[in-house]
């Protein structure tokens, strides 16, 4: 339903930002247009969850997260506990103060235009990570880049964006402790102490830090960014330079493309899936190949060249 709006869609917003002038003018702007735009908004956890389930029950066809990632994340959770013939085709407002998975997939920021974008463009498949119980869309960071987006303040987020997390890293960086970890993956292994570990279905994480520029939402691969800890501030400089070009297998930055991964630690592992915090000993990720259908434009970056044609 590329040349036309959808008759009938459903927005699922964060309580948060649900008085946003913005937000609410875009809405009145949709329905106006023809759009019959129904409203729900998140109070607390499980919310959006429920939310879903009743979407589905009602036979909607587009499905809107309004938020953040961490909303974001909810909703692709509900959405994937749900049989995949009953999916809703997923569509974002991005509201948070990183939104790295809309900026990812180069949606709009502008309210009113990201809602037209949700209900006017097609669905594309896309992949959906599994760890556990828990599913991501974008990407799971750990060590290092976890520690830094869950310890950031909201406040400090939203006075300065994507910019906090750098200076909330530039803060914790001489405090900070290794883990270490056996990481196995059907190509390879991995053992020792890790800085960074970033395993990506999506491009970026961390208000704007694109830890897996190469990564596809529709082929079926991981892509796992492996960063080694460094003991000298010759060493951290080593490592700084190949993060800037992020080699395939550098002397401290290594990337993966796989289809699973498995990690082993000797101590619980911070990460953070799509904005949403765990502390973990053990884990395993896979994917299920394109298990959702995201409302994107046709020329997403993020879509494999088939797929955008």
């Amino acid at each position: 339903m590329a040349d036309a709006m959808a008759r009938s869609a459903r927005l699922i917003l964060n309580g948060k930002v649900a008085q946003e002038p913005e937000v609410r003018e875009a809405v009145s702007a949709m329905r106006e247009a023809g759009c019959d735009l129904q409203v729900r908004i998140t109070w607390e956890t499980g919310d959006a969850l429920r939310f879903v389930e009743e979407a589905a029950q009602e036979g909607v066809l587009r499905l809107i997260a309004g938020g953040g990632d961490g909303s974001v994340n909810e909703i692709v959770n509900g959405l994937m506990h749900l049989d995949e013939a009953h999916r809703p085709a997923l569509g974002i407002l991005p509201l948070g103060s990183a939104n790295d998975f809309a900026h990812g997939v180069c949606l709009p920021m502008d309210p009113h235009q990201a809602l037209h974008t949700a209900l006017t463009v097609s669905s594309r498949a896309v992949d959906v990570a599994h760890l556990g119980a828990d599913y991501f869309i974008n990407m799971a960071s750990g060590g290092f880049g976890a520690e830094i987006t869950t310890s950031t303040p909201v406040s400090l987020k939203r006075l300065l964006g994507g910019g906090a997390y750098s200076l909330m890293g530039m803060l914790k960086l001489w405090h900070y402790q290794p883990y270490s970890g056996h990481l196995s993956w059907p190509e390879g292994e991995f053992e020792g102490p890790l800085f960074l570990l970033a395993i990506g279905n999506g491009v970026q994480a961390g208000g704007g830090q694109k830890l897996a520029p190469d990564a596809k939402l529709d082929d079926g691969l991981l892509n796992v960014l492996l960063v080694r800890h460094f003991s000298s501030l010759s060493e951290m400089r080593q490592l700084l330079a190949e993060l800037e070009r992020i080699p395939e297998d550098g002397e401290f930055v290594r990337t993966v493309h796989t289809s699973r991964l498995s990690f082993q630690g000797d101590s619980a592992f911070p990460l953070n899936l799509d904005g949403e915090p765990r502390q973990l000993k053990t884990f395993e990720v896979k994917l299920e190949p394109r298990a959702l259908k995201l409302l994107v434009q046709s020329d997403c970056p993020l879509l494999s060249s088939s797929s955008r044609h």
